[in-house]
C-alpha cells in the first residue's frame, strides 16, 4: 500500500480552538510528562510544563490530559516515575529531558518515551529522540554544501562526549567531505591543532621559501613582489573550500579564531557550524562573519518566546518550544488514528509542521527539516 505523507501546519492549533472538539471523539488522550521538577534543573522542567499547558490551551481538546512526574535529573527516580505511569495505564511519555536519565527505561518495553534529548547514539529501543539531533543538522549542512558546490570540506569534531553522536550522524547521512579531524578542547592546545589540520607550518614555509627565491633571483620586479609577499602570513592553498566546526559557545569561537590565526579566513572558505539557537554573541564576533548554521525558524521561535513571556512573564527554555510542538504532534497523530495513541503511530511515515519546523516521523524515528542561516553584521540572515 502506498504510504501517504501528510503535512499539517501549526495553524492547526488555531483552527482547533474554534472547533467543537467533542465532535471528533470522546476518547481520552493521556500522556505522561517526565521532567525535572526538583533539583538543579527544576527550572527546565517547570518551563516545559508551562509550554505544554500553552499547547493544550491552544488545541482546546478537553480529553487531552498531561500528567507530569519528577525525574530529579536522576535515572533511578526517572525509572520510579515511569513505573508509576505504567501502573496508571499511560504508555506514551514525553521525556525525560537528558540522555543520562534513559539508561533504565529499556525495562519498560511496552512504553514509548519521546525524550527531549538531541542525542540518538545508543538510546534504548523504546526511546525516540525528539530534540534537534546531529543527524537533522548534518543533513541540512549537506544540502548547503551541495547547493554551493562545496566538495572539499574539513569537518572538525571535539574529542568529547559529542564525538560518537556526530560520527553516528555522519555515517547515517553520508555527507560528502574531504577530511574529518578530532581536536582536544583545551584552550592551550586548540591553536596548534588547527595549525596542524590546515597545514599552517607548510604554508608558512612556502612563503619564506618564495621570498628567499625571489631575493636570489634576477626578477626585475622582485622588490615589489617581495614587499607584497611580506604582507602575507602564509603562501599556498589550504586545500579546503569549507570547514564544519561541530562545537558551541566559547569553544566554537576559539576554533574559528584559531582558523583566522592560521591564515584561514571566513571570507575565503565557508565557516559552518551546528545549531546555535541564534546566540547573539555570534553577531558580535564580526571577524568570523559569515558563519553558517542550521536551525529552526527564527521568526517562529521569536513568536513562541513572545507568547510564552506574555503568558508567564518569563523567558522560556529552548526545550520548552520542543515540548510545545510535541503536544501538537501527538494530538495530530492521534487524530489520524481514531484518537487512539500507542507506539504504532510512530512507525508510519508522516510529517508534522510545528513551531520548531517540520517533524519527519518514520519507523520510530523523528528527524527535523531545518532552515539554514548566516551571520551578518546586524542579524541572522535566512539562506533557505
Amino acid at each position: 500500500m502506498k504510504i501517504i505523507t501528510k503535512i499539517i501546519s501549526i495553524i492547526l492549533f488555531i483552527f482547533l480552538s474554534s472547533v467543537n472538539t467533542t465532535s471528533y471523539s470522546s476518547e481520552k488522550i493521556k500522556l505522561g510528562l517526565l521532567v525535572p521538577i526538583t533539583g538543579s534543573n527544576a527550572h527546565i522542567g517547570k518551563s516545559i510544563i508551562k509550554a505544554t499547558r500553552m499547547a493544550i490551551n491552544k488545541i482546546n481538546y478537553p480529553n487531552l490530559i498531561i500528567v507530569p512526574k519528577d525525574t530529579s535529573s536522576n535515572p533511578k527516580q526517572t525509572l520510579l516515575s515511569a513505573n508509576e505511569f505504567k501502573d496508571e495505564g499511560i504508555n506514551i511519555v514525553i521525556g525525560p529531558v537528558f540522555q543520562d536519565n534513559l539508561i533504565f527505561l529499556d525495562k519498560l518495553n511496552e512504553m514509548t518515551f519521546l525524550s527531549l534529548t538531541n542525542k540518538n547514539y545508543k538510546n534504548p529501543k523504546n526511546v525516540i529522540s525528539v530534540g534537534i539531533n546531529a543527524e537533522s543538522q548534518i543533513n541540512t549542512i549537506s544540502n548547503f554544501l551541495k547547493n554551493e558546490n562545496l566538495n572539499n570540506t574539513l569537518i572538525l569534531i571535539p574529542n568529547n562526549d559529542s564525538k560518537n553522536e556526530i560520527d553516528y550522524a555522519l555515517k547515517n547521512i553520508k555527507i560528502n567531505y574531504k577530511k574529518k579531524s578530532y581536536y582536544d578542547t583545551s584552550p592551550t592546545k586548540i591553536t596548534k591543532q588547527i595549525q596542524k589540520f590546515t597545514n599552517y607550518n607548510k604554508r608558512k614555509q612556502n612563503l619564506s621559501d618564495e621570498i628567499n627565491r625571489l631575493e636570489k633571483s634576477n626578477d626585475i620586479n622582485k622588490e615589489k613582489k617581495i614587499e607584497k609577499l611580506k604582507k602575507k602570513d602564509t603562501l599556498g592553498k589550504i586545500g579546503y573550500d569549507s570547514v564544519v566546526i561541530c562545537d558551541f559557545d566559547e569553544n566554537l569561537i576559539s576554533i574559528a579564531t584559531s582558523l583566522l590565526y592560521s591564515d584561514v579566513s571566513s571570507k575565503k572558505i565557508k565557516f559552518i557550524t551546528l545549531n546555535q539557537w541564534f546566540d547573539p554573541r555570534l553577531i558580535r564576533e564580526k571577524s568570523i562573519h559569515p558563519l553558517y548554521f542550521p536551525s529552526i525558524s527564527k521568526n517562529k521561535f521569536n513568536n513562541f518566546k513572545n507568547d510564552f513571556k506574555n503568558t508567564y512573564n518569563e523567558e522560556p527554555t529552548h526545550l520548552s518550544l520542543i515540548s510545545y510542538d510535541l503536544i501538537g504532534l501527538v494530538y495530530y497523530l492521534a487524530s489520524q488514528n481514531d484518537f487512539l495513541i500507542d507506539k504504532k503511530v510512530f512507525l508510519k511515515k508522516n510529517k508534522f509542521k510545528g513551531m520548531i519546523g517540520t517533524f519527519k516521523i518514520n519507523k520510530n524515528k523523528i528527524t527535523h527539516i531545518l532552515n539554514f542561516y548566516e551571520t551578518t553584521d546586524n542579524e541572522f540572515k535566512k539562506i533557505f
